[in-house]
């Protein structure tokens, strides 16, 4: 594949991942100032945002650490939160499975909600992407977040006391959610599992972190095929 294209597709990730950055850098500034007024030295704060780069798994473990948890039961509990990192690795199988181990293992290190949306919706469109531009599109998103996240972090932790509590900054969480899950719904199946995984996940918002979700994601996923089986029934039946 030509260098240009690469440089062509990694552009257009770069391009795709730039606006998440009005969301990555209160988030990571909201974290170090959490990380920080829970006890975490600003190593360990740095060190837990570097090699999770999650924040939904990072908040509930801190939590949970806060709430003098059992260590295995924080790891539990961080894997069940980031336990939907599976399904979008097994989606991004068919795209990027033949990269290189390298690239592989790097797309894995970056793959979380934003990157995941980004690239997702890019390959749906573009089908005929060979795995090179694939992986240039991926890396370009990952570009500016990744950085921003671990800087935004530091820069909470450090001047955690300083940022007012007023701001409200915890609200970029679920805005992002939103704004992620939002354009993906184009078709039935989907619509109906986003809405059965909303009602599940408040129905069972008391579990202990990480159950509600765990259970909100199967019951989603059973109701999004059921109603894809249906549909091709159906469509069998007026043929």
């Amino acid at each position: 594949m030509p260098s240009s294209s690469r440089a062509l597709a990694y552009r257009q990730g770069l391009t795709g991942g730039l606006p998440f950055m009005f969301v990555v850098v209160p988030f990571g500034l909201l974290f170090g100032v959490v990380a920080m007024d829970a006890g975490l030295t600003l190593t360990q704060t740095m060190g837990m945002t570097m090699l999770v780069i999650a924040g939904a798994a990072q908040f509930t473990a801190l939590q949970m650490m806060v709430d003098n948890a059992g260590l295995w039961l924080i790891i539990a509990a961080a894997l069940a939160v980031n336990l939907r990192m599976a399904m979008y690795s097994a989606a991004l199988v068919p795209h990027l499975g033949k990269a290189p181990m390298w690239q592989r293992a790097l797309i894995a290190y970056m793959n979380f909600d934003q990157t995941y949306a980004v690239a997702s919706i890019a390959y749906e469109q573009n089908p005929e992407w060979p795995v090179e531009r694939k992986v240039a599109f991926f890396f370009g998103v990952a570009t500016p977040i990744v950085p921003t996240w671990i800087a935004a972090t530091l820069v909470g932790a450090l001047i955690g006391k300083a940022i007012p509590t007023d701001l409200g900054i915890d609200f970029i969480l679920p805005i992002t959610f939103i704004a992620l899950v939002g354009p993906m719904l184009r078709t039935v199946p989907q619509m109906i599992a986003a809405s059965v995984s909303v009602a599940v996940g408040l129905i069972l918002s008391g579990l202990p972190s990480g159950m509600g979700l765990l259970i909100a994601a199967a019951c989603a996923m059973a109701a999004g095929a059921a109603t894809e089986i249906w549909q091709e029934k159906r469509s069998a039946t007026w043929l």
